[in-house]
């Protein structure tokens, strides 16, 4: 999986689509990456203390990385991701501009 915590990404199929947020946290085993206010569902909590009232959470629930596509920062449009080394380093690109990620 190329999306790693801290990329601006847009939702490109699904409920959501259109919508663009930073990855809050990426899931590689299941494929899952969780966004900020994509794909948020409200969630009923229980009272932890006595006298204290139940409340309605809304919470984001992780979504399909293939759904989502990262927003280059150079040239600010979605794209592709791949990976070249460079020097000793691997590094991402933007498949449209060819710069660095």
């Amino acid at each position: 999986m190329k999306i790693i915590k801290g990329d601006t990404v847009k939702v490109m199929s699904g409920k959501d689509r259109g919508k663009t947020g930073a990855v809050s946290a990426a899931f590689p085993d299941t494929g899952k990456i969780a966004i900020e206010g994509v794909n948020v569902f409200k969630k009923n909590s229980r009272p932890r203390l006595q006298g204290e009232r139940g409340q309605v959470v809304e919470v984001s629930r992780p979504l399909v990385a293939s759904k989502v596509m990262i927003i280059c920062p150079s040239c600010k449009q979605p794209t592709r991701i791949g990976t070249r080394i460079e020097g000793k380093r691997k590094v991402r690109y933007c498949k449209k501009c060819q710069s660095t990620i």
